[in-house]
């Protein structure tokens, strides 16, 4: 009985170790302020080059430096 349920729970638990490693990924990814920083200079580029208007600048620098305060305040914790 124990074999049936371990092959319909199977896709299941792919799919949940799928989930934490996408997730853990993801955090990582928010957590490296040397990337936020890189994507804050890649932002600035555009707009110096005219690819993006003075408020999708002022929005995506405002979203960036949030989390890296976020990030500084967590290392703080």
């Amino acid at each position: 009985m124990f074999i049936i349920d371990d092959l319909f729970m199977a896709p299941l638990k792919g799919l949940l170790f799928l989930g934490k490693k996408i997730d853990k990924i993801v955090q990582e990814e928010f957590s490296d302020e040397g990337r936020i920083k890189e994507r804050l200079m890649e932002l600035q580029l555009k707009f110096e080059m005219d690819e993006i208007s003075m408020e999708e600048y002022d929005k995506g620098e405002t979203e960036l430096l949030e989390i890296i305060e976020r990030i500084q305040s967590d290392k703080l914790e």
